[in-house]
């Protein structure tokens, strides 16, 4: 499984709001940065989430880590700080269609 940091700017909009006075990352951000990363990284299209689960908060600082292993049909991935779980999952591959 390759590995690549995420970079969350401790002064991202969506800290404000969520939560004021003990920020941490939105799970609609989390897996929305982790997307763009594989999909920049690999050039594999994502069409879907067919799972995700959220073990424990980051907060601005967190130093993630994404690691993620491509299928035929779906991409897996787990976020960590340190030696903590963040998030894993597993989205959809766009799949060509047969000729």
């Amino acid at each position: 499984m390759p590995d690549a940091l995420l970079d969350i700017p401790a002064d991202h909009p969506a800290f404000a709001g969520h939560f004021p006075g003990r920020p941490i990352v939105p799970g609609v951000v989390l897996l929305d940065q982790v997307q763009r990363m594989v999909e920049a990284a690999t050039g594999v299209r994502l069409v879907g989430l067919s799972v995700a689960k959220f073990h424990s908060p980051a907060v601005p600082g967190d130093v993630l880590v994404v690691s993620y292993e491509s299928g035929a049909e779906q991409l897996r991935f787990e976020v960590r700080t340190g030696e903590r779980k963040v998030a894993d999952g597993r989205f959809l591959v766009h799949m060509e269609p047969a000729a």
